[in-house]
């Protein structure tokens, strides 16, 4: 406990230097146009990255093909190095990992089993790349633009482009879960859900662009670019990283439940005595 309090007082100490070093300092060379840097966070139409040599790209699609490739590989490596090895008594490394896979399977769950097989690996899939992009943020990945200025890689769900794409995706998977499970009451209930996709889509980019361009205001003032992005970009970054991912699979969840369910014998028959009595 003393150990605990004595690292907590050193960091102050070391926050506090920091801290009256930079506004001794005060602000000095050009950071250029904040407004032009965050709307090239918006945009992306100024700092844009060569794909292959072949074509003029978004930062974001690059750091969306790398969190994926990572992913893939980090899937297959647990499958093949580390599932096999798994024990009644699970170790650290295993009691992670059921933990995360049950807590996203429980959002999954409903009263028919065979109902959550699909939709569980979709909300794992889905949940774990949200977080697993939001947090590749941190890591300050280098990529060189086409201007020739260095830029750290954004998080893949901060391009627009990306959080439609993720919200039409979840649209289409609670639309096959109510064609697949309820037939056409499945289509007609997802239809009407309509702005789903679009609800889905503008909180994912919203949430992950206000952290950005609150940490672009930051890092725009000299005197504050020693100590406070490294807490605000980590704060922002794991907030929004853990609510995103929870939000999304557990309206995909609720969504793709309540498709599926197939209409109840009593309704069926109160509509069919109304309309004999029509």
């Amino acid at each position: 406990m003393k150990q605990h309090k004595k690292g907590l007082v050193v960091w102050l100490v070391v926050v506090l230097i920091l801290l009256g070093l930079s506004i001794a300092v005060g602000p000095s060379g050009e950071h250029g146009d904040v407004r032009t840097a965050m709307r090239d966070a918006v945009l992306h139409d100024v700092n844009r990255v060569s794909l292959f040599g072949l074509k003029d790209v978004n930062p974001a699609l690059i750091s969306a093909m790398v969190v994926t490739v990572l992913l893939l590989l980090a899937a297959l490596l647990i499958r093949v190095l580390v599932i096999p090895r798994f024990q009644l008594v699970p170790g650290k490394f295993q009691l992670v990992l059921e933990t995360v896979v049950g807590l996203l399977d429980n959002m999954a769950k409903v009263t028919e089993p065979g109902r959550c097989s699909f939709i569980g690996a979709y909300v794992f899939a889905a949940g774990v790349y949200i977080f697993c992009g939001t947090l590749f943020e941190l890591f300050g990945v280098q990529a060189m633009t086409t201007n020739g200025h260095p830029i750290a890689l954004p998080a893949p769900l901060s391009d627009v482009n990306a959080a439609i794409c993720m919200g039409c995706m979840s649209y289409l998977v609670i639309l096959f879960g109510g064609i697949s499970h309820a037939g056409m009451h499945g289509v007609k209930a997802t239809l009407k859900e309509f702005s789903l996709p679009i609800s889905m889509s503008f909180r994912l980019f919203g949430a992950l662009l206000s952290g950005l361009l609150v940490t672009e205001l930051v890092y725009h003032y000299a005197a504050m670019s020693y100590v406070v992005p490294v807490l605000v970009g980590v704060m922002f970054t794991l907030l929004h990283a853990l609510v995103q991912a929870y939000v999304l699979t557990m309206l995909v969840g609720m969504y793709y439940h309540e498709v599926s369910e197939k209409p109840k014998p009593k309704e069926k028959k109160k509509k069919a005595a109304k309309q004999a009595d029509a």
